[in-house]
């Protein structure tokens, strides 16, 4: 009996030696982030050439911001206050119209829309949010993963915004950036026998993302693609970001001589449950979304309070779209518009007089 008590006095000393000791131990593997800031340089590169098809010039005239960049300049300020270009060239790269999508059956809008910006401002801080939250997860969790999750998430975050803002078009990564950070929550709930301090992370965690929603109640934001991708991280996270539980590493990575309590099971039976759980409720959810935005259905004749997820009307400003009328004349290969209201009117390059389009472009003679 003394022999067996100083064999486990001495297990006991060199366990706790290596974990003060062995700073460089990892049980998990690290990977080199290079796909987010791809991801970063994609959704650049992507801008530059919006603009460049944009030409604000030549087709907007000369008041142009930043007309010193030539044909890469912006819209008029009162046109576009985020730097960037018309609504008509984003519908033309592939911005989410829902009109397009359900008559057209451009359901290749839906991925498109995620690499488009509106404007410099929406860039740089969808970008800026990216770095910061992504390269922690693909350190963590590898490219393909997180891969996965930002354009599950993005494609999550675009159905929802197409099922409740069908009169407006939609275009932005924050659905994908949503969903790393419910991919975020969701790893931490799964993974939760293995960090410390886990309580002041979740709550740190939840506030950032309940701050964030609560941005997009203003008006202009499309909070519904913040949900959609927010909701998709979250499950998708229970799928593809769990992590074996802390017994079953400590066996593993256990060098010889070590003695360590066996565990049987790599994973905790509740880690299991939250995994089918989840993994049920992706592919009936997406499959329903899919249908219902295919089939042109209108979440807010479903729902007549949904729309205060996205803006809720205050005392500073107002949620509902400002009603605009104009006239339309076929001019050879162009089409003239004229707003009613002011009498501002442009010639547009245009010999298809596509109804989602003059109703941009009618809003930005009237804005």
């Amino acid at each position: 009996m003394p022999s067996s008590s100083s064999s486990s006095n001495k297990t006991q000393t060199r366990r706790k030696g290596r974990s003060d000791d062995d700073d460089e131990f990892s049980p998990f593997k690290r990977w080199f982030p290079w796909l987010v800031p791809a991801i970063v340089a994609a959704n650049t590169a992507v801008f530059l050439v919006t603009m460049y098809v944009n030409d604000c010039p030549r087709n907007s005239g000369s008041n142009c911001f930043a007309g010193f960049l030539g044909r890469l300049s912006f819209q008029p300020l009162k046109e576009n206050p985020l730097l960037g270009p018309s609504s008509g060239t984003l519908t033309e790269m592939g911005a989410l119209d829902v009109s397009k999508l359900v008559e057209h059956h451009q359901g290749w809008r839906l991925i498109t829309a995620i690499w488009l910006h509106a404007g410099v401002v929406h860039l740089l801080a969808n970008m800026l949010s990216l770095l910061f939250i992504g390269l922690r997860l693909e350190k963590e969790f590898g490219f393909i993963r997180i891969g996965l999750l930002y354009m599950i998430s993005g494609l999550g975050g675009n159905l929802l915004s197409a099922l409740f803002i069908q009169s407006s078009i939609s275009v932005g990564a924050s659905g994908a950036l949503f969903g790393l950070l419910g991919g975020m929550l969701s790893e931490l709930i799964i993974n939760w026998t293995i960090y410390a301090n886990k309580v002041a992370a979740l709550v740190t965690l939840l506030l950032i993302v309940l701050i964030n929603l609560a941005v997009g109640i203003l008006p202009h934001v499309d909070n519904f693609a913040h949900i959609g991708g927010f909701i998709s991280g979250f499950l998708l996270g229970f799928i593809s970001l769990i992590r074996p539980h802390f017994g079953w590493v400590r066996q593993k990575h256990a060098p010889p001589g070590y003695i360590v309590s066996s565990a049987k099971s790599k994973h905790k039976p509740y880690q299991y449950v939250l995994l089918v759980l989840s993994a049920v409720l992706v592919i009936s959810g997406f499959c329903v979304l899919f249908i219902m935005v295919l089939k042109g259905v209108n979440g807010n004749t479903h729902c007549s309070w949904c729309h205060y997820l996205s803006c809720v009307p205050t005392s500073l400003w107002s949620c509902k779209p400002q009603q605009v009328f104009c006239e339309s004349s076929s001019v050879g290969s162009s089409l003239n518009i004229t707003c009613l209201s002011n009498g501002r009117s442009h010639l547009y390059n245009m010999t298809d007089e596509n109804t989602s389009l003059v109703r941009q472009l009618c809003s930005q003679l009237c804005g």
